[in-house]
This record gives C-alpha cells, sequence and structure tokens, in this order.
C-alpha cells in the first residue's frame, strides 16, 4: 500500500534532463525525488557539446562556478558545412566542449544540494493515474509511490511515456553513424572529412583517446541490438579512409541513427515528458543533451509553481505549446543537416547552395542561431514583450 501523502513531483530518469529539473524545481520550492535504474552513473560520453542557450541556462542557474571554463569552440557547423558561431546574441557563443559525465556529476551534486533527493537503482515498470494523483511502481520500490505529478525524462524507451498512452510518432532509421572512443591509434583529426566511400570524424582528447565516427554511403541503418563490434567499425572506417585502426583498444561503441521522433503530447494531465523521452532526434552537434536541458529549463518554474499551488494548470499547457513547437522545429531542420551530412554525391548541389547562401550575414545568423539553440529563445522573448 503507497503512502498516503503524495510527493509533489517524482522525476523518473536521473540524466541531465531529469536532474536539472529536480534542481530547478527545488528552487522553486517544490519537493522532488528523482528515480534512476542505474545504480551508478554512466562513465561513458555520448554528448560532448554544449551550446551557447544551455550556457545561458547553467548562468542563470548559478552553474557556471561549479563548471568552471570549458574549452570553447567558435566554429560549429551545419551538416558538416562550417558555421561561424562567434557572432551570435550572447555571452556564450560557439561550442563548449564538456562531456556529458560531467554535466550529469555536476547537476546530480548541485540537485542534491538544493534539497532533491535521487534515488538509484530504481526501475519504474507501471504507473497509474488517479484523480489527485499519479502512482509509480517498480523494482526497488518496497511499495507504490505517489506525485502529485510524476515527469518522465527516461529516455527514448520511456517506460512513463508508454504508460501513460502517449504517441511518439515518426519517421525511423535509413542512416546511422558508428562510434568508437580508441586507445593506442595514431590518425590525423578530422572534422567531416569527405570521402568517396563516406564520411569520416576522428578528434584526439587529451586522455588520449580518439573519437572516430564514420558513415558508409549507401548503408542501410540494420535493426541494432546494443553497440556495435569494434570489428565492425574498423571495417566501415578502413572502407572509408583506407586506415587501420583494429589494432586499437576501444573503450566506448556506440551506433547513431537518424530517427526522428517526437512525444504527441509532452503533457496528459499529471503526466509530463522532458528531453529523450519527449524526443529522439539524430546527435549532431549535441543537439539531444541540449534540447533536453533546454526542456527542463522551460518545465521547472512553471511545474515549481503548479505544485506548490501558486500557479495555474495553464502553466503546464504553455510548457507544451512552446516546447513542442521549439522541438518540432528544431527536428524539422535537423532533417536537412542530415541530408547534407550523410548523404552522398547526390546532396553536392544542396551543399554548394547552403554554403554559397552562407555567405549572407542574415543566412548566417540564422543558421548559427539555431546550431547555438537560440533561435526558439528569440521567438520566446518576442511573444513575451
Amino acid at each position: 500500500m503507497a503512502a498516503d501523502a503524495a510527493r509533489q513531483v517524482v522525476v523518473v530518469g536521473a540524466g541531465p534532463a531529469g536532474l536539472l529539473l529536480a534542481g530547478a524545481l527545488r528552487i522553486g520550492g517544490a519537493e522532488v525525488t528523482v528515480l534512476e535504474r542505474r545504480t551508478e552513473r554512466a562513465t561513458e560520453t555520448r554528448a560532448t557539446t554544449l551550446n551557447a542557450r544551455t550556457m545561458e541556462i547553467f548562468d542563470e542557474l548559478g552553474l557556471l562556478d561549479l563548471l568552471g571554463v570549458p574549452p570553447n569552440e567558435p566554429m560549429g557547423h551545419f551538416g558538416g558545412i562550417p558555421l561561424d558561431l562567434s557572432g551570435v546574441d550572447s555571452r556564450y557563443p560557439g561550442q563548449w566542449k564538456v562531456p556529458q559525465t560531467r554535466v550529469e556529476e555536476l547537476l546530480e551534486k548541485w540537485a542534491v544540494e538544493q534539497g532533491a533527493q535521487v534515488r538509484r537503482g530504481v526501475g519504474v515498470r507501471s504507473v497509474r493515474v488517479r484523480s489527485k494523483f499519479a502512482e509509480v511502481d517498480g523494482e526497488g520500490l518496497d511499495e507504490p509511490m505517489r506525485a502529485a505529478y510524476l515527469v518522465g525524462c527516461d529516455g527514448q524507451d520511456s517506460t512513463v511515456r508508454s504508460e501513460a498512452g502517449i504517441a511518439f510518432p515518426g519517421t525511423p532509421a535509413t542512416h546511422e553513424l558508428l562510434a568508437a572512443d580508441v586507445a593506442g591509434i595514431d590518425i590525423p583529426n578530422r572534422r567531416f572529412e569527405r570521402f568517396p566511400a563516406g564520411l569520416a570524424v576522428a578528434s584526439r582528447r587529451p586522455d588520449g583517446l580518439t573519437r572516430v565516427m564514420v558513415h558508409r554511403h549507401g548503408h542501410l541503418a540494420p535493426r541494432r541490438i546494443g553497440a556495435p563490434s569494434f570489428s565492425e567499425v574498423a571495417a566501415a572506417w578502413r572502407t572509408v579512409t583506407g586506415e587501420g585502426i583494429g589494432h586499437g583498444e576501444p573503450v566506448w561503441l556506440h551506433a547513431f541513427d537518424n530517427a526522428a521522433r517526437q512525444a504527441e503530447r509532452f503533457r496528459r494531465g499529471r503526466i509530463l515528458l522532458a528531453g529523450d523521452a519527449a524526443h529522439r532526434q539524430m546527435p549532431v552537434g549535441g543537439l539531444p543533451i541540449n534540447l533536453g536541458i533546454q526542456d527542463a529549463h522551460a518545465l521547472g518554474a512553471a511545474l515549481a509553481a503548479v505544485a506548490t499551488g501558486r500557479g495555474p494548470e495553464s502553466l503546464l499547457d504553455a510548457y507544451h505549446d512552446r516546447r513542442h513547437a521549439a522541438v518540432r522545429k528544431a527536428l524539422s531542420t535537423m532533417r536537412v543537416q542530415e541530408q547534407l551530412l550523410l548523404g552522398g554525391p547526390e546532396q553536392d548541389p544542396h551543399r554548394t547552395l547552403i554554403a554559397g547562401l552562407m555567405a549572407h550575414r542574415s543566412v548566417r545568423h540564422e543558421l548559427a542561431a539555431f546550431v547555438s539553440g537560440l533561435d526558439s529563445q528569440e521567438e520566446n522573448d518576442a511573444e513575451e514583450n
């Protein structure tokens, strides 16, 4: 039997979106418990880039003192075409290089300091919604847990979204980038270098590991369960670049695909979604982690006000309206980027066209604002004014 008193908010998922949301809820005065199935923080780093808008959010929340000053790269790209981000209207232009592991470590420490409770080893299996509360149950819970509001930040295979009956329409994967962090190899750094057989990216890190990403033209994304093998990554790398990396030691393997999906609703009554639970997209330029953090920031103050009785329910509908529209635009623009990035020679005319248009300041500004996460913020500011 669940306890009679419902918590104000339960967040499922202790990734960047869930942890930032937890801290923001505490700043707004709401009680919050985060449930996470992993017993320890992840050690692998998928994302490595924070954009200007995310850095602005970190500044607003007082997180930059904890983060320090990470490396900054003023040049970004749009679909692999170089794009100068230094002229965007922000105090934090460019791409800030912070491993996702560091982001999660920082956000968890901060959220707990604000008074959030993080419970690890809890795998949510079921969600029920009553008139006055939502209820979750699963591994690691002695009894079901009640909350006035439940937020799913539990990834693209979200249990919360599925249990709430929220559809997740979109397009399946057709192309993929194979990725690996490899020790013991010495190859040139490459930034979206094109070859007749595909695309290659390589970046040597200060710790000596080299992250490689490779795409083979004409290779359709298979149905995957788990990560690719290192032999598959090495074979693709040799096919595209002619270089051998099979003698290296892989410490992380992954396949990024171009599946694109968006939850039909970011809110259904007492259930809300943020981050990868609300949308799935190709992780070019760190888009998923940045979109998720921006979802959480948009939701935090609104949900805290509603959960503590200081604000109307309409604030939560406004969260859906704004973020659903912003993500829809981001997915549409990302579709253009992935075609430019992963397409073969048939996309060369489009690459030439986009590169030529970038000579115009207004085009550069709009594309740089998108890559920096500032395009939807500008629209929000205009609405508020």
